[in-house]
């Protein structure tokens, strides 16, 4: 069976998470480098007072992705495909072959500061669990009519069918998470993440990290890249330029850009750290596919179970 790496953005972070990574070499050589890269220490990224800051969190995030990642291929692991929510798209594009390490970190930065320095308070996301789309839709448009475009909320995430986010105002937040409650949601609470990402608050942003990226020299694929913004597989590196840069200020289509891997072929699913989200919607989503979260095993097992799954594929098609 074909494996994917799932790459998780803001709000899967807590405390401490980098000091939870393997002991591996390449975890070792990552940290060493992304410092030398951001002229500091790495490893004090994810303090509980570092992590106040939308910057520390969105490079902690990304570096270590990447350094799980490396360390599976240094054990013979090398996924058949990837994807990454939001910020995490930038770790899939460094898995990918798109970027390297230096410039993911130097573009991240970018992002992160221009969003803390957009919407430095009074703005976040918030989760929706348990309602349809177009429930959430309406509920969004009743809590911000007459609202101008600042004061609003939006929807952002599509995590699944029933699952969603949505980004704006801390007020108009409230307000539709008050509605979720009273019309029965399973789940209706804020996220960990102050900025509103995903929606036209953030055109300015991405207009910034699109002319970031044309000044960058950008590595052709080496595997498929599952993209934020179109929820297809993006095979070029002029197209996740695009996504990397605009997924920023559009909804994510989680959901169909996993369904898009699954329909390609992939049943095994390794989610990089931190945390288990996409792991979980992974397995609610597709009852017949293995997922995996890598915070829930060491190193070994994770290597093994993907190795094991990948001779499967490959002994798979030599029997066609």
């Amino acid at each position: 069976m074909k494996l994917a790496y799932l790459c998780p953005g803001q709000g899967a972070q807590t405390a401490g998470f980098l000091h939870r990574l393997p002991k591996h070499a390449a975890v070792a050589r990552t940290l060493d480098e992304a410092s030398g890269v951001l002229g500091r220490d790495v490893s004090e990224l994810d303090s509980a007072e570092a992590l106040r800051s939308t910057v520390a969190v969105q490079l902690a995030v990304v570096v270590a992705g990447v350094c799980v990642a490396r360390a599976l291929r240094d054990e013979g692991v090398r996924p058949d495909a990837v994807a990454g929510l939001s910020v995490g798209a930038y770790t899939a594009a460094v898995i990918a072959g798109v970027l390297t390490l230096e410039q993911c970190l130097r573009l991240v930065r970018l992002r992160a500061t221009l969003m803390e320095q957009a919407y430095p308070q009074g703005y976040g996301m918030a989760v929706i669990g348990g309602l349809p789309q177009r429930a959430v839709e309406a509920m969004i448009e009743a809590a911000c009519t007459g609202l101008e475009p600042r004061r609003r909320a939006y929807l952002a995430n599509l995590n699944a069918p029933a699952q969603f986010a949505i980004a704006g105002a801390d007020e108009a937040l409230e307000r539709v998470l008050q509605a979720a409650r009273m019309q029965g949601a399973r789940r209706a609470e804020r996220l960990d993440v102050a900025v509103p990402s995903h929606c036209p608050l953030l055109a300015g942003v991405a207009t910034a990290l699109r002319e970031a990226l044309a000044g960058e020299r950008l590595a052709e694929p080496e595997l498929p890249y599952a993209g934020n913004t179109t929820a297809r597989l993006l095979r070029s590196a002029r197209a996740v330029a695009a996504d990397l840069a605009d997924n920023v200020m559009t909804p994510v289509h989680w959901h169909d850009a996993s369904r898009v891997l699954f329909e390609n072929g992939v049943r095994h699913f390794i989610e990089l750290p931190p945390g288990q989200a996409l792991t979980q919607l992974a397995r609610s989503a597709f009852c017949d596919a293995h997922a995996l979260a890598a915070e829930q095993a060491d190193l070994a097992s994770l290597a093994l179970s993907a190795r094991r799954a990948q001779r499967h594929e490959e002994n798979d098609r030599n029997l066609e």
